[in-house]
């Protein structure tokens, strides 16, 4: 994990900018911690939504509650294409889904994400002990996270949503979410737009873990309601605590 800015310093959060080199990749993230550091204390991976990156409001947001309220590290980085990781400024929306696809159907594209994470969790697990571990992440974070949380018996607890057997790598989420045995909360927005209800339900259905629980509101893809968002720490507390 090399530091690549001064530590911010913010109402007992600690939050500091890094890379991490992984395969050739650099891969630029975020890690969030108390001020006055514990040993082994718990950690949550944070996966953003597409078109966004690791500084989105609610990644930031939810970061801050899991370190001021429970004392819990997080961590992001930027998904593939994404934030400091993106070649190009899309020219619009339609050029901006077109460069999703295609960043998700390379070849590789599930195996190198679910790398970068790996990485960064032994990176953040050498600064900070090898604590509990979650990962939180709706939308591409819920792409990202299944085949991460298949393959990583490190992570014990998960929040995922607004992602359905739906979008460029619908095949692995079907291929790996029934190896998913970790507690999961699931979000769905009953009227999303973006995502169809069904293809939600279907992917929640074929979860693994003996212990889910669906969470639907209505509103469209972007609409979580605010309760439900700040409650994202405390399920994590529950889990890892």
């Amino acid at each position: 994990m090399q530091w690549s800015s001064e530590p911010l310093i913010e109402k007992e959060v600690r939050e500091q900018a890094f890379t991490i080199e992984c395969e050739g990749r650099n891969v630029p993230g975020l890690l969030w911690t108390p001020t006055e550091r514990a040993s082994d204390i718990p950690i949550v991976l944070l996966g953003h939504g597409g078109t966004l990156h690791k500084r989105a409001h609610y990644i930031l947001a939810t970061a801050r509650r899991l370190v001021k309220q429970h004392g819990i590290a997080a961590v992001a980085i930027d998904g593939p294409g994404h934030g400091d990781r993106r070649e190009r400024i899309p020219e619009d929306q339609e050029q901006a889904r077109a460069d999703f696809v295609t960043t998700w159907l390379a070849p590789g594209a599930n195996e190198k994400i679910v790398a970068d994470w790996r990485a960064t969790l032994d990176a953040t697990q050498a600064e900070l002990g090898t604590g509990p571990v979650g990962y939180f992440g709706l939308s591409m974070g819920t792409m990202m996270g299944i085949p991460l949380i298949a393959a990583e018996p490190r992570i014990t607890a998960a929040v995922l949503g607004l992602m359905g057997v739906w979008g460029p790598n619908q095949d692995r989420l079907v291929e790996d979410a029934p190896k998913m045995t970790c507690p999961v909360r699931f979000l769905a927005q009953w009227d999303d737009e973006v995502v169809p209800r069904e293809t939600v339900l279907d992917l929640f259905d074929r979860l693994g873990s003996k212990e889910k629980s669906l969470r639907a509101h209505p509103g469209r893809h972007v609409q979580v309601p605010a309760t439900e968002m700040g409650g994202i720490a405390d399920f994590f507390a529950s889990h890892l605590k």
